[in-house]
């Protein structure tokens, strides 16, 4: 007993002192907790949803969402072949084009009236705490920040390890002129050595003008936050960006809600929406939207071209790999809802969108 309790001792220990290690970013500074505290949407220690939002569907526990994703092999979770992505280089692009390329997962790059602007980028092969778990697909993982031009305006949505790289975001800092993100990030940032100054750190429902007519609102998204135990110190929101020419809905993750026809009636019609598909499941159905939601939400938007995105880079749920392409393909085709699906790395032209191919039928 003496040795199972020293065994133990050491094991919690270890584990305590891993989390100690800066990729898990800080804790909230007591002027960070101030400034939380006068949000309407910071209570009881945490940011709260606008909806009540259990973690887990009701019915189910931690035990079968492990067991699910750990000893179900039912499912193709992975894909059985390299993705067919593309290498586009980033760093001889016509300053006047307008387009996108995305990186899989929630990362991608935009030019849009000559600024360019980067989400959510996660380069370093694997989207979690430990770097022989969660690995990126084979061929979804062909970007690092040396191919990335400089970067005007930098979109962190929240502080998740899918989201939010530690690698990444060390290796990004002499390319970022500006970070935009919500409350409670820049502990995290500013940990890792960004100026303070470069960080605009908001809540939801915030407005904001960046130069050249360029201008971002910040709106809701139902969800959570947190790099360890503890969660929703941070807030996880979404961006309406405005520019000279064109609206773009920045998603982050989000169950569905009314959220969605909300800003829609407020800020509607979009030239384009990004929104999460893939990592769902009916036990966690309020936090992630399925395939369906997702297009849903864009018919609230009043989007006038979807592209999905957090899936083909990462297996953080139960369904196979390519279910959240098949399933929203098809939902999007009987909404008549024209949707981007472009290869990773593939150049997208924004102005002129191309007709995109199923490349994920070709993975055998």
């Amino acid at each position: 007993m003496i040795i199972l309790g020293i065994a133990i001792a050491i094991f919690i220990g270890s584990v305590y002192l891993f989390m100690q290690g800066k990729q898990f970013g800080a804790k909230p500074t007591v002027d960070r907790i101030n400034k939380n505290l006068r949000s309407p949407h910071f209570r009881e220690g945490q940011f709260q949803n606008l909806s009540h939002t259990p973690a887990l569907t009701e019915g189910t526990s931690y035990f079968k969402v492990l067991n699910q994703f750990f000893f179900d092999n039912s499912k193709q979770k992975i894909p059985p072949a390299s993705l067919p992505s593309i290498k586009t280089d980033l760093l001889h692009l016509n300053r006047e084009e307008n387009l996108l390329v995305w990186f899989g997962h929630s990362s991608y790059f935009m030019q849009i009236d000559g600024r360019t602007f980067l989400v959510d980028p996660v380069f370093s092969g694997n989207a979690s705490p430990l770097s022989f778990t969660t690995k990126s697909f084979k061929g979804a993982d062909i970007y690092s920040v040396h191919d990335l031009p400089g970067i005007d305006y930098l979109f962190i949505t929240h502080d998740h390890w899918d989201h939010l790289d530690y690698k990444t975001i060390l290796a990004l800092k002499p390319k970022v002129n500006k970070i935009i993100t919500g409350l409670g990030v820049a502990d995290h940032l500013e940990y890792w050595g960004y100026d303070k100054n470069k960080i605009e750190e908001k809540d939801w429902n915030e407005a904001f003008f960046l130069e050249g007519g360029f201008k971002v609102n910040t709106v809701s998204a139902r969800h959570f936050s947190g790099r360890g135990f503890k969660r929703n110190a941070s807030i996880w929101m979404s961006f309406v960006l405005t520019t000279p020419g064109k609206r773009i809905f920045i998603g982050g993750d989000s169950g569905y809600d009314n959220h969605f026809a909300l800003i829609g009636n407020e800020f509607g019609p979009f030239d384009l929406v990004i929104l999460e598909d893939g990592q769902y499941d009916e036990k966690w159905k309020y936090i992630h939207m399925n395939p369906e939601e997702t297009v849903q939400a864009a018919i609230d938007l009043k989007a006038r071209l979807l592209l999905p995105v957090h899936w083909a880079k990462f297996n953080l749920s139960v369904h196979s790999w390519n279910d959240p392409i098949i399933r929203i393909y098809k939902e999007s085709v009987s909404r008549n809802m024209p949707l981007a699906h472009p290869k990773i790395g593939e150049l997208f032209d924004l102005d002129t969108p191309p007709v995109f191919e199923k490349w994920w039928e070709c993975i055998q």
